[in-house]
């Protein structure tokens, strides 16, 4: 089902841009209620200069509106007290066809959200649910395209897991090996624009993992360090609008380029915790 009418095919002096449909998605957020930094599990977190757990809020709420102005339906799970993190939705499952592949999680800080996701899960019309025996962080490094699945590991996921999921979800799963500590999961460096497309930022993966990247998406969208380290890749795209962090100024332009309309939102009190719109946001496929 479409949100928005697909943007008309554009003429530049060296291509045809396609026209880009919207297609409507259901989506499952956490309320940041709790958020805080108090700890730090990833280069972006620094206890000592907190976090403003209202800003946060605010910011939350805005990119909620974003995806219920597109047309996206969003569901909430309740924020559990202790769980600082659980706003990252993303990182709780990995839902395709209707069946998920719960998260366990690398962290001893985050390993209750786990659970929380999955009993949400199977309470909401998600009964097959798989339990993880391999260590997992559900969206944060699995994303899905209409015939693959990329996955990431370097950092939070186990390669057992890409195999786990594989088997379970009966989806050919690519393994990309990220290499660089600011983007410890998959989604900070890449995100896809559609079903057979992806934009990402190079520096990220390993040099095999490049060529894979190359060879399987000629066409990406390919994004410099500087928008890659304000979490641009950290984004989420229904196939024609992509909502992005604002700060991503020149990925922002390539969007705009390629015939995607963006949908900058600032979320830069969440991204003190390493998150951004993706992290925010799982996706509940039951295709």
């Amino acid at each position: 089902m479409t949100v928005s009418p697909a943007m008309e095919p554009t003429a530049t002096a060296d291509r045809q841009i396609p026209a880009r449909e919207a297609l409507r998605r259901r989506y499952l957020m956490c309320r940041p209620e709790h958020f805080a930094v108090t700890y730090s599990i990833n280069p972006w977190m620094d206890p000592a200069a907190g976090a403003d757990a209202a800003r946060a809020v605010e910011q939350w709420e805005t990119l909620r509106s974003a995806y219920l102005a597109l047309g996206h339906e969003v569901e909430l799970i309740d924020p559990i007290a202790g769980l600082p993190d659980m706003v990252f939705a993303a990182n709780g499952a990995l839902v395709v066809g209707g069946r998920v592949y719960g998260a366990r999680f690398t962290h001893a800080e985050r390993a209750a959200e786990g659970p929380a996701y999955s009993f949400w899960l199977r309470a909401n019309g998600f009964p097959d649910v798989l339990e993880p025996v391999h260590t997992n962080e559900g969206e944060g490094d699995f994303l899905t395209l209409d015939h693959m699945i990329l996955a990431g590991t370097g950092f939070r996921t186990d390669l057992a897991a890409h195999q786990e999921a594989q088997e379970y979800l009966g989806r050919p799963v690519v393994t990309l090996r990220l290499v660089d500590p600011r983007f410890y999961h998959l989604d900070t460096a890449l995100f896809p624009l559609d079903g057979g497309n992806v934009a990402y930022y190079p520096g990220a993966f390993s040099s095999g993992s490049r060529a894979v990247l190359e060879r399987l998406f000629p066409d990406a969208i390919i994004a410099d360090e500087r928008d890659a380290a304000v979490l641009g890749l950290n984004a989420v795209s229904d196939g024609r609008n992509v909502v992005v962090n604002s700060e991503a100024t020149g990925l922002i332009k390539l969007l705009d380029e390629h015939g995607y309309r963006p949908v900058p939102v600032d979320l830069s009190e969440l991204r003190k915790a390493g998150g951004g719109p993706k992290c925010c946001t799982l996706e509940l496929r039951t295709a």
